[in-house]
């Protein structure tokens, strides 16, 4: 099979098409054909030796793909060959086969399209538990979410709509990312703009937001503390800017405050049996198109390179998709079919 290989730690440029034999699936295991796999920030990371769950060169990056099982392990229940899924696989998704355990294995339903199951778990399932079960989102509550334009962004704006918050704001980096996080029915400011947490205020009338969602870290988690109300919760899934955010303690308790961390990276791998229920949540969100999937570009897998640095560039709205099988796909298309 060909898969795509992180050769030394470093630029797109590290990143190799090569050869590799196909995974065998063990107990408990299934192989999947993979049909498209996606670019998640943690991938980057990944790729310069600076995400928590990356191993060492020469490694398969990726965190999730959609495929078919063509294959399964001794001790394999409730899938079947022949079966369309979603997985978190064993070893990287950039690869025309992976492996994955039957815990990390999600049966897709008709309705969603390979691109939507590709773009999904792991952008997807976050959100979800960020809203529902870190920053217990609760409806008529007011949130704000950082970086809405990226993958997280636009599903979790689409997410607390349908949770019913009152009022949804997005932060984004650029003019041209604001229609499309406005589209979606959330309010917009732009970092550019000056202080964001003063604009959230007077949007709130001084109040503040009950939750934020932060993936950037640095001086974006600090000031995020500015424009919580009380009893609000700072959650923190990703440190985006590479720079480590610092929370006084005297800025929570008598605010009855919180700040709370997640990382599906984590779940994944100490709590996998906790996923399933947020799957099944989410997937059904989507088959009903209440969930649509907010997709940038298509590039082939071989093109794995040009993806990263399309991501790097911050020019990205949404999931970028790696098509597997269809390597012959014009670099940077639009999406096709959700």
């Amino acid at each position: 099979m060909k898969a795509v290989i992180v050769r030394d730690l470093g630029e797109p440029d590290v990143l190799s098409w090569e050869d590799r034999p196909v995974p065998e699936p063990g107990r408990g295991e299934v192989l999947v054909r993979v049909t498209a796999t996606s670019v998640n920030f943690a991938d980057i990371k990944a790729r310069r030796g600076q995400y928590h769950g990356a191993g060492k060169p020469p490694f398969i990056p990726g965190l999730d793909a959609a495929g078919i099982i063509e294959k399964m392990g001794p001790g394999v229940e409730s899938l079947t060959t022949g079966m369309r899924v979603a997985v978190f696989p064993k070893g990287g998704s950039y690869a025309e086969y992976v492996v994955a355990d039957q815990m990390l294995v999600y049966p897709l339903p008709d309705a969603i399209s390979w691109e939507a199951a590709a773009a999904l778990p792991t952008v997807g399932f976050t959100a979800y538990t960020l809203l529902t079960q870190v920053g217990q989102l609760t409806p008529g509550e007011s949130i704000l979410i950082h970086a809405a334009a990226g993958g997280v962004g636009t599903t979790a704006v689409q997410l607390a709509r349908l949770l019913g918050a009152n009022r949804v704001i997005g932060t984004v980096s650029r003019p041209d990312k604001r229609a499309a996080v406005e589209a979606m029915g959330a309010e917009v400011i732009e970092y550019g703009d000056g202080h964001f947490s003063d604009a959230v205020n007077d949007m709130t009338n001084g109040r503040g937001v009950d939750v934020v969602l932060d993936s950037i870290g640095g001086s974006v988690s600090e000031e995020s503390l500015h424009c919580l109300a009380h009893f609000g919760r700072l959650v923190h899934f990703g440190s985006a800017s590479g720079q480590p955010g610092h929370i006084r303690v005297s800025d929570l308790h008598a605010s009855c405050r919180s700040a709370r961390g997640y990382s599906l990276g984590t779940a994944r791998v100490e709590r996998p049996q906790s996923i399933a229920p947020t799957a099944r949540a989410v997937l059904e969100l989507a088959a009903e198109k209440r969930l649509v999937m907010q997709i940038g570009r298509h590039y082939p897998l071989a093109e794995a390179a040009e993806a990263h640095r399309w991501m790097e560039s911050r020019d990205s709205i949404g999931k970028i998709i790696l098509d597997v099988n269809n390597p012959g796909l014009k670099v940077g298309a639009p999406p096709v079919n959700r």
